[in-house]
């Protein structure tokens, strides 16, 4: 039913192919238009709009290594470096 199609890419001017599968997972979404971006144009479209996280140092609690969380550490509850935080998921 569907066939492979060779579009443009609005934004870097490449040629790219809208392939069977992916019109029938638009068909099944219920969109109208084709893409009118390569998949690296919308890839890098919707990562622009995301901030770059913010990470945090903190000692861990339990063996006291440098931990890298992507939360501020408050002082009242502990911080755990992810192999910590994974033995105690462990044991639960």
């Amino acid at each position: 039913m569907y066939e492979d199609k060779t579009l443009i890419c609005k934004e870097c001017g490449k040629e790219f192919v809208f392939t069977a599968g992916e019109q029938e997972f638009y068909a099944s979404k219920g969109f109208e238009n084709e893409p009118q971006r390569c998949k690296a144009c919308r890839q890098n479209r919707k990562n622009a709009a995301k901030p770059e996280r913010e990470m945090y140092t903190a000692v861990c609690a339990a063996c006291g290594k440098e931990a890298t969380v992507p939360f501020k550490p408050r002082e009242d509850r502990p911080v755990y470096c992810s192999e910590c935080f994974a033995r105690m998921k462990e044991e639960r």
